[in-house]
């Protein structure tokens, strides 16, 4: 069994001599945790971890430089045409798995550098998927190689981060997203900033602040999605983009909605609310926000409005404030620079100098489980400006490094910054 890093090499090698292998399965190493296959000009990247949920693990990040090698070469191999990334199971990626770095931290005796680097890794290999599409190599004609992401299950945090920036994402009943990071003391990270400000109105803020799940239907809505197709229709999916043979957008655009179909948004979706999300979470603060909400919910009693104020307050005030400034200063970015600015603010938050909502968050949600996490500060009031201030700020840590995002040329449309007017 060759190594992903092996199977990147030969890549390479294959890319000059133009050759087309038969299905052949791949592996990291002896982990198994994500595994590679070839079928004509397409490969096949499977998250290989079902008893948990497909979760981003140390080893699996930790095996992301020859990951990034290997989406490279295939950019470089002018018979590689389509990348499929898919989960096994029931969940194509149910995030990182930072249970496992609060533990690694905690058992360090405070050692917080390896979870930086569990992050620093993710987003480089994020930034390569969302930017994967064309061959740098001048002396052969341009090929394009495109990606479609399965996503058949759960998609949450690290999941959405490996998928949702890309040309394809594929949706079906079985899908659920969300970015759950502000019941966590965290932020949604892994370009989050980028792809929820991009949302229709202000969706992307009521969904990255409340950690509100989305089915398939409400994916395919607000634009996290592209396609939507019944499970039961997968595999004739890639068995058409297989013979497909094409790395043309429009080909494989049309190929997937041969199986695709347009299926309706439940009555009770929060998409059928933009109106009073884009009336309330279109305010500055999230002080603000959260009057708005309760403003609305003294006029008319409406479930939603009720359990949408109950996740704000139960979330760390911390969290939402960082959440909210992230998101609206990812309106005027593009993706590299949304990954360079969360990477400072996971770097901040792994130092544990200004608060340690995320370790108490992990804790009371992922460890304990006792679902009562102890903010500090407890109150929305008690987290100023200047507080905010400091995780946005310029690092001034000796062993601070920016984060090494590979050069990129010809980067596609939906990773380059789209100005938006804020209200």
């Amino acid at each position: 069994m060759r190594t992903i890093l092996e199977f990147g090499r030969q890549s390479l090698k294959r890319s000059k001599a133009r050759t087309t292998m038969a299905s052949i399965p791949f592996s990291f190493g002896e982990t198994d945790q994500v595994l590679v296959e070839e079928k004509y000009s397409t490969r096949i990247f499977t998250l290989n971890r079902p008893n948990q949920l497909n979760a981003v693990s140390f080893p699996m990040v930790q095996f992301s430089i020859s990951a990034i090698e290997l989406f490279l070469a295939c950019e470089e191999d002018h018979s590689v045409k389509l990348i499929i990334l898919k989960g096994k199971g029931k969940a194509f990626c149910a995030g990182g798995d930072v249970a496992a770095v609060v533990r690694g931290i905690t058992q360090a005796s405070s050692n917080w550098r390896p979870g930086a680097i569990f992050f620093r890794r993710q987003y480089i290999l994020n930034y390569v998927m969302a930017t994967y599409n064309t061959l740098s190599n001048f002396t052969i004609p341009l090929q394009i190689c495109m990606k479609v992401s399965i996503l058949n299950g759960i998609v949450m945090g690290g999941g959405a981060g490996v998928s949702i920036h890309g040309r394809f994402c594929v949706a079906t009943e079985n899908s659920l997203f969300a970015m759950p990071e502000t019941a966590l003391g965290l932020f949604p990270d892994v370009g989050a900033s980028y792809f929820l400000s991009r949302l229709p109105g202000f969706f992307g803020e009521y969904v990255g602040l409340t950690g509100a799940r989305l089915d398939g239907a409400e994916m395919l809505a607000c634009g996290l999605a592209t396609h939507f197709v019944l499970s039961e229709k997968l595999s004739l999916l890639e068995d058409a983009l297989y013979k497909a043979d094409s790395s043309d957008p429009v080909v494989i655009s049309a190929t997937i909605s041969e199986f695709s179909l347009a299926p309706n948004v439940k009555e009770k979706s929060a998409f059928h609310r933009l109106n009073i999300i884009n009336k309330c979470f279109s305010c500055k603060t999230i002080e603000e926000i959260i009057l708005a909400l309760e403003r609305e919910a003294a006029d008319k009693d409406d479930e939603w409005i009720s359990s949408t104020l109950q996740s704000l307050k139960k979330a760390s005030p911390t969290s939402l404030k960082i959440s909210l400034r992230s998101i609206r200063e990812g309106r005027l970015q593009g993706l590299g620079k949304c990954l360079l600015r969360e990477y400072g603010l996971v770097w901040t938050i792994m130092r544990g100098e200004i608060n340690k909502d995320f370790f108490e968050g992990c804790r009371a949600i992922l460890l304990d489980k006792d679902k009562n996490p102890k903010w500090e500060p407890a109150k929305l009031e008690q987290v100023t400006e200047d507080m905010v201030d400091r995780y946005f700020s310029k690092i001034n840590d000796e062993d601070w490094e920016d984060l090494d995002l590979p050069r990129r040329s010809n980067i596609p449309p939906y990773a380059i910054a789209k100005l938006q007017i804020l209200s």
